[in-house]
């Protein structure tokens, strides 16, 4: 990963950070500790590389960080004793970091429970993903523009509508479209970043 790629990359992790405390109604961690974070997760990005991307004809499958590499790897971003939304937030970033890419959603952000409810569509639980109503590592991110993902979404939503236009920036962060839009291209890069798992 060169400089510039680095900074960029510490830069989207930083917004990320700084938006999802603000969306929780949380004061925000300092500037340094912010830096650090993101520093953290830059740097376990360079050590470990990025999920190869998928050839043209495969479409891949959602896939998982078993829950003990995932603390291990939350615990080298963030200090045991940091701000449970801290540390939730590298939780989340860990994993779109890390999970293997593929074509197809998993159609999370629609699904009604039998209770007739859209469980990603609901403000209270939206405020806690840093990815809003799409999973963390959903294709949209980079398949559809953001006008277009917008549209579709709406065309989606199962609540009030009024409360998803209100809310656009909670239930679909544009900040994190940038991330996974980094993600893509790093991961199509020589191997030096990518590929390596």
């Amino acid at each position: 990963m060169n400089d510039a790629a680095a900074a960029e990359f510490e830069s989207l992790a930083s917004v990320i950070v700084s938006r999802f405390f603000r969306q929780n109604a949380k004061p925000l961690p300092s500037v340094a500790e912010i830096r650090v974070f993101a520093a953290r997760l830059r740097t376990l990005v360079a050590e470990r590389g990025l999920p190869r991307p998928r050839p043209p004809n495969e479409v891949g499958a959602p896939g998982d960080l078993p829950d003990a590499e995932c603390s291990s790897l939350v615990h080298r971003v963030v200090e045991p004793a940091s701000d449970p939304l801290l540390g939730e937030a590298a939780r989340q970033l860990v994993k779109a970091c890390f999970y293997p890419e593929f074509r197809n959603c998993r159609d999370s952000f629609r699904a009604v429970s039998p209770d007739g409810v859209c469980r990603r569509q609901q403000l209270t639980r939206a405020r806690l993903r840093v990815s809003g109503s799409h999973c963390v590592d959903c294709p949209h991110w980079v398949g559809l523009p953001p006008t277009q993902h917008r549209a579709y979404l709406a065309q989606e939503w199962r609540g009030d509508a009024a409360e998803f236009t209100a809310n656009h920036g909670v239930f679909l962060p544009e900040d994190f479209r940038a991330l996974r839009q980094w993600l893509h291209r790093q991961a199509r890069q020589p191997e030096e970043t990518a590929g390596k798992q």
